[in-house]
């Protein structure tokens, strides 16, 4: 979870070994980031990143914006600097950011203000900017694919773009085709995530309707497995996870890895491999 040498060996080696065709890069501590090594790595292995990541309390957007964009300005910088395609997730607040009560109008011009001033930034370094919509236990601000729509609408940046993902669409909307639909205009990536986090298809998640919906508007966009196994305690308090969802990170790329390319190439998404059937 922290970026600096060990941490980007280490990941860098584990994605190139299992066949990925990317790395999405936790950027939780930017400020420990150390994206000169990084860069160098990545483009030793041929990989290219995409960086995520949820803004730590005292910055939250909502009512801290100076301080979300100072973050994010960082942030930012250390994406350009490993040499990443864009900064995406949780970008406009917390990941357990829960005021009991709806987003109010002064939370969210804070986070529209936010939002805009990060996709400036991000153009100036010509990154692409993500929205991450999550369910309402993670967060009381953008919960659903229309929600984030609303907002890159409404900040207007042509660098935004809507990021979905399948476990918080499991919870939020009435179908995850409706989601995908929803969000078509501005959907560019979304994290394949089962339905208890773990392991890709052995969960309750209808990946015939996720990959089919994702075919029938054309998606071309990032397509991320994304599993949580191992992880530190702040991140594990702020997602809710109390047990482990998968046995090991082997269980879940050497299973739910070709299970998810093989839904991919079944409809369209990616390319068969040469002599594949």
């Amino acid at each position: 979870m922290r970026w600096d040498a060990e941490g980007a060996a280490r990941a860098i080696a584990a994605a190139k070994a299992s066949g990925m065709d990317f790395l999405e890069i936790a950027l939780l501590d930017p400020s420990s980031t150390d994206a000169a090594l990084g860069r160098r790595l990545l483009e030793q292995a041929g990989l290219p990143a995409v960086c995520s990541l949820g803004l730590p309390q005292a910055v939250w957007a909502s009512h801290n914006p100076d301080g979300a964009i100072a973050f994010l300005t960082l942030a930012l910088d250390r994406c350009a600097g490993l040499g990443a395609l864009a900064l995406t997730g949780v970008t406009y607040g917390g990941i357990g950011e829960r005021s009991g009560l709806p987003p109010t109008t002064a939370e969210l011009d804070n986070v529209a203000r936010v939002i805009d001033a990060a996709a400036r930034i991000a153009r100036g370094h010509g990154l692409a900017f993500g929205i991450e919509p999550v369910n309402r236990y993670e967060t009381h601000l953008i919960n659903t694919a229309a929600q984030g729509v609303a907002m890159i609408e409404r900040v207007g940046a042509d660098n935004l773009f809507l990021h979905l993902d399948t476990y918080h669409m499991n919870i939020e909307e009435k179908g995850a085709a409706n989601g995908i639909i929803a969000g078509r205009d501005h959907l560019r990536y979304i994290h394949l995530s089962e339905s208890d986090r773990g392991t890709p298809g052995e969960g309750t998640c209808d990946w015939d309707e996720i990959f089919g919906a994702l075919a029938a508007i054309g998606f071309e966009g990032g397509l991320a497995m994304e599993s949580f196994v191992n992880m530190p305690p702040e991140i594990a308090h702020g997602l809710s996870v109390w047990r482990p969802v998968a046995d090991s990170a082997e269980e879940v790329i050497g299973r739910g890895l070709p299970f998810l390319r093989n839904k991919a190439r079944q409809y369209g998404l990616i390319e068969r491999e040469r002599g594949a059937a």
